[in-house]
């Protein structure tokens, strides 16, 4: 199924833990992921060829006014709980790879006091993508050191599918069975940003609510960026 020509292909979160397949990468698509892959076809052919989710209400608001079918939101900040459940019942470690040291530290102690897991982490030192090969190979180390099942990426949309698309090969050597972008999710889970509530969620204003709580021109830009996915949900 398509929005916006961008291919949709989890619909439903059980889909995700279907063990038959070896490695999965996972896009929660935004409608700011959503007006990116429209002139970006290398991040448009990572959401077409991977495990791509709705995240956000205004992208499954179009995506219900075009199908009527059913269809869950999935959305990184959700989505780590529901993987954290899956891991402490299977006995795979996790590893949280980006956002700030503060939120990866304190996301990882909060998960490991909620849930029965193995987890670590680690922080990378802020670089434009693609990474300098010594920064690279950093990362790569701590990955090999701790030898993760399931890998959750925190470098923004668009970085962290690059990454972890150019670094596939590796993750599968080392059995990694899912890699997930997930944008600032570390924060919430931390708590050093609150999530906006879910009525505020409900109706279609997150992005709002985040300007609000981290007023930053960055955030601006976000937000109008996503506001564009109406003329490529009405042009396509």
């Amino acid at each position: 199924m398509k929005l916006c020509n961008i291919n949709i292909s989890c619909l439903h979160l059980q889909q995700l833990f279907d063990k038959t397949v070896p490695f999965k990468q996972v896009v929660t698509v935004n409608a700011e992921a959503i007006v990116k892959a429209q002139n970006d076809n290398k991040l448009k052919n990572i959401i077409d060829n991977n495990y791509s989710t709705i995240d956000g209400q205004i992208p499954l608001w179009l995506y219900r006014l075009k199908y009527k079918e059913s269809i869950e939101k999935i959305s990184g900040s959700d989505l780590i709980y529901d993987i954290c459940q899956w891991a402490e019942k299977e006995k795979y470690k996790i590893f949280l790879l980006g956002g700030n040291p503060k939120s990866n530290t304190q996301a990882i102690e909060k998960l490991r006091n909620t849930y029965n897991i193995t987890i670590s982490g680690f922080s990378p030192q802020y670089m434009p993508y693609p990474f300098p090969k010594q920064h690279n190979t950093e990362i790569l180390n701590k990955l090999k050191e701790f030898s993760p099942d399931i890998l959750f990426v925190a470098f923004g949309m668009g970085k962290q599918e690059y990454w972890i698309q150019d670094n596939k090969n590796t993750l599968i050597s080392l059995n990694c069975k899912m890699a997930i972008g997930c944008g600032g999710t570390f924060d919430f889970v931390a708590g050093t940003i609150k999530r906006a509530p879910k009525y505020i969620q409900n109706i279609g204003l997150e992005g709002l609510w985040r300007l609000i709580m981290e007023p930053k021109l960055f955030r601006v830009k976000r937000l109008l960026i996503s506001f564009k996915i109406f003329y490529y949900y009405f042009k396509s």
